[in-house]
């Protein structure tokens, strides 16, 4: 049996807008390509009719891989009460030892993850290291060029705009 994929009710939520986008937009748009290559004939040689029928194909894919998802998501709820650890929610500030320079990163669930959004998977190198980790503790993550040691700074539930 797989584990259940973790994520936040805002991420859980946003990709249940996405499904239902795709069956009644997407599936629909689909269905019209398809009609409108068949009007066109002889299916054999009909170039449009194959791309569509392999855009319905990658669609139905997509439309079965985002349930299957959504079926096997373990939510993990945001209390409202001040966070103690890191976890799925949390705004992490973290500063790489040796230097002065901090990061801050949302922790969320992998479908979640947009790296220009400061937002990081809970199993993405630094996500998995800094997970269950207070205020003050230090953690090591595993890089291509070794070792990398991050204190934790701060643990809140929103990324801190920068003044």
């Amino acid at each position: 049996m797989e584990k259940k994929r973790r994520m936040s009710r805002e991420g859980y939520e946003s990709l249940k807008r996405q499904l239902d986008h795709l069956i009644n937009v997407e599936r629909v748009d689909v269905a019209q390509k398809l009609k409108e290559a068949r009007s066109y004939g002889d299916l054999s040689e009909n170039a449009e009719y194959d791309e569509a029928k392999n855009e319905q194909a990658m669609l139905e894919a997509k439309i079965a891989e985002t349930q299957y998802i959504l079926d096997n998501a373990e939510i993990v709820e945001d209390t409202g009460e001040d966070l103690e650890e890191i976890d799925i929610g949390a705004a992490i500030t973290i500063r790489k030892i040796g230097t002065e320079k901090s990061e801050q990163w949302k922790i969320v669930g992998t479908n979640e993850a947009n790296f220009l959004e400061h937002k990081i998977s809970d199993e993405s190198p630094i996500g998995k290291a800094a997970m269950k980790k207070k205020i003050g503790d230090i953690f090591i993550v595993e890089a291509p060029a070794g070792e990398i040691e991050y204190e934790v700074l701060d643990i809140a539930r929103e990324i801190q705009k920068e003044a």
